[in-house]
């Protein structure tokens, strides 16, 4: 194993100190210059950036690229592998709609691939969006964002992003003529719903601060039609979003924060009537709809239904509704899905999920699990409302994806696609494993390992450890093809299913947020301290791996207890907490204080936070090699976030590990977006997480 290079001298980033006073309470901050004033141009035009703060940014890469020369070949290798594990002509499950079936897939070397359709039943493909040759039309990003039917099959409309920072411009093709409309729109935030007219297009618009805050509609094919607003957010702690029901009967417009929600309904064959509000929104209670039998059935957390309910009403209004699945402590519903004669719920206990459906004819249940003792489960969603036929995806650690059709009535399940691993694979080469470690605090954690099988608990293997852990969302046991390449090199891989998430229900949630939320970064702590004891590894080779607010966590972390761990992977972090909940002109700073707090008003939210924000919690001590990322038109974890805090630590850096940072100055938050680019990113994540394990650093 080649060592890194240590010849180049990184980046010294100027101070220029900036003090607030809060609360009695003053803190510096001396790179808030990194911050482009004019940050909302930069997200839609990146030349805009200031000259200075892009001359220190493309230093930093121009050092990261030098220091990961000698990483080359292992950076090859491994995207070669996670290249060939692909399916070069990869095609998606065929959802029927009508007389066709929709798909996309791949040709050998696509990027984007190809959105087609088929005749029910099968036949060719008639190609209906190229988007690789899309995405060829002009340099830089590309992203898809919504590509979506009218319902009379006519008509096909799609949403593109050329900067990464999730403004979507929208386009309508005749899918008889082939003829493109650019229609105008180049604010929408990427979802597009189709009116039963089959000409009236809904979509969400951003406002200058980049949060979605409108639902306009347009007659998209006739150019004298005015723009018009459906609804229209005034509170800035709310982001709007739209869909269609399941029974295709309403447009819906959802306004929410990450605990509150309220629903508002436009007839789908009616677009210009005003929307009517289902029922109004209360703080703390959230709720979804789903139609079923002219009835209306109401997901919510409504009379203390931590793990939600499920409720009916044939009118709406809240004295009207009335239980129709109980409130199960620990039973978590995850989500409804409505069918002609079905209701299906997927519900979650104790981090393993299942589907159940109930025949709303009979009143009669059942439900699919699986027997592993990790896996995922999922639904694929259809087209069709009047069907038996639904399909779900299954995959564990070590089990490829498999989609099943599966008849509702009959309870038969049918194989309707594997997932092909073309360099071969083999589940019994792997092991996967359900532990429950015990915090601090004496709570119980599950963590779930993979590991090549004959591994030995001995302390010798390195161990990448991965998690999340905030706005409850779970890390699945899934079918990870890229991981591989790490465990087939002797990591074991461990996901940390620390609170914060809801792996084992909303409780777990909300014991990982707000006042709370350090439990979070105690139980990974407490997760890889376990995992050393275990023998599963040893102090010093654990890879700490998070993404965003997983950056969060792996800051935190390794403020906390660097001595465990023998490199940090910190995609797109969100570190600069303190200061980016201050700044309520930031995208995600309002509607993100019921999950972290609001440090301008609450004097305890800013000591909570002020006490755990990564970027003003780094302190003189030895920390590991850190490998850390970010999106120069990112509208979610701004640029200046990984860049200040990489500056931060380098500051303070007592031992000799590099900090690198790498700012990718023509993407967003998501990275690179085709999936041969992504897999470089990983792979070169990869590499460097094998050089810190190996003590290569």
């Amino acid at each position: 194993m080649t060592q890194l290079s240590k010849n180049p001298i990184p980046p010294s980033a100027p101070k220029h100190p900036v003090t607030h006073e809060r609360f009695g309470q003053m803190w510096t901050d001396p790179y808030l210059w990194m911050k482009d004033d004019n940050w909302q141009a930069v997200m839609r035009d990146p030349s805009k950036l200031d000259p200075a703060i892009r001359e220190h940014l493309e230093a930093e890469n121009a050092y990261t690229e030098s220091m990961m020369t000698s990483l080359q070949d292992l950076k090859d290798s491994i995207f070669e592998e996670m290249k060939n594990r692909l399916e070069p002509n990869a095609r998606s499950t065929p959802l029927p709609d009508g007389p066709h079936e929709y798909l996309h897939f791949y040709r050998e070397g696509d990027q984007h691939g190809v959105y087609a359709r088929q005749p029910k039943g099968g036949g060719d493909d008639d190609i209906l969006l190229d988007a690789d040759a899309l995405s060829k039309e002009q340099d830089g990003y590309f992203n898809l964002g919504t590509v979506t039917h009218s319902h009379d099959h006519n008509w096909l409309a799609y949403s593109v992003d050329r900067q990464g920072s999730e403004n979507y411009a929208v386009f309508v093709k005749n899918l008889k003529g082939g003829t493109v409309t650019e229609t105008g729109i180049d604010r929408s935030a990427g979802g597009l719903t189709w009116a039963a007219d089959n000409q009236t297009l809904f979509w969400v618009e951003r406002d200058e601060n980049q949060r979605p805050f409108a639902v306009r509609y347009k007659n998209v094919f006739d150019e004298t039609a005015p723009i018009q607003t459906a609804y229209e957010e005034s509170d800035p702690g709310f982001f709007v979003s739209a869909g269609l029901s399941d029974d295709h009967r309403y447009i819906e417009i959802s306004a929410h924060n990450h605990t509150t929600s309220e629903v508002w309904r436009i007839p789908a064959n009616a677009p210009d009537t005003r929307p009517i509000c289902f029922a109004p929104r209360l703080e703390g209670q959230e709720y979804s709809l789903t139609d079923q039998g002219g009835k209306t059935y109401i997901l919510t957390n409504a009379h203390g239904a931590t793990d939600f309910a499920v409720m009916v009403t044939e009118d709406g209004d809240r004295d009207s509704w009335k239980p129709f699945i109980p409130h199960r402590p620990g039973t978590l519903i995850l989500g409804l899905e409505a069918f002609e004669h079905h209701l299906i719920r997927l519900e979650r206990e104790n981090a393993l999920p299942r589907i159940v459906i109930r025949d709303m004819r009979t009143g009669d249940e059942h439900s699919i699990a699986m027997e592993e003792e990790a896996y995922s489960l999922g639904l694929v969603s259809g087209f069709e409302y009047d069907t038996a036929q639904i399909f779900f995806s299954y995959a564990s650690p070590t089990t490829p994806s498999r989609v099943f059709a599966y008849d509702m009535d009959s309870r038969e399940r049918r194989l309707v696609k594997e997932q092909i691993v073309p360099s071969g694979h083999q589940p019994g080469d792997y092991e996967t494993k359900r532990l429950h470690i015990t915090a601090r605090d004496g709570e119980t954690v599950p963590v779930t390992l993979l590991y090549r099988s004959g591994t030995v608990a001995d302390g010798t293997a390195p161990l990448l450890l991965y998690g999340y852990g905030s706005y409850g969302i779970t890390i699945p046991a899934a079918f990870r093809t890229r991981i591989l390449s790490l465990v087939d090199r002797g990591f074991v891989f461990a996901i940390a299913h620390i609170r914060g998430s809801m792996a084992k229900g909303y409780q777990w949630y909300l014991d990982g947020k707000l006042e709370k939320k350090t439990n979070t970064f105690n139980d990974y702590v407490d997760a890889g301290r376990a995992l050393i004891d275990l023998g599963w590894t040893s102090p010093g080779k654990i890879i700490a791996h998070g993404g965003s607010a997983g950056g969060l966590l792996v800051g935190a972390a390794v403020n906390q207890a660097p001595e465990i761990f023998g490199g940090i992977i910190a995609a797109v972090p969100f570190v600069d907490v303190l200061n980016t909940m201050s700044d309520d002109t930031l995208p995600l700073t309002p509607p993100e204080w019921p999950e972290w707090g609001n440090p301008l008003t609450d004097k305890d939210a800013f000591e909570q936070i002020r006490a755990y924000s990564p970027y003003d919690n780094v302190r003189g001590q030895d920390y590991p090699p850190m490998f850390i990322t970010g999106g120069l038109t990112d509208p979610r974890v701004t640029y200046w976030e990984p860049a200040k805090w990489a500056a931060m630590l380098r500051d303070h850096q007592t031992g000799g590990a590099p900090i690198l940072l790498k700012i990718n100055m023509t993407a967003g938050h998501a990275g690179e977006s085709g999936r041969y680019d992504s897999l470089k990113e990983a792979a070169e994540e990869y590499a460097f997480a094998v050089a810190a394990a190996n003590g290569q650093m």
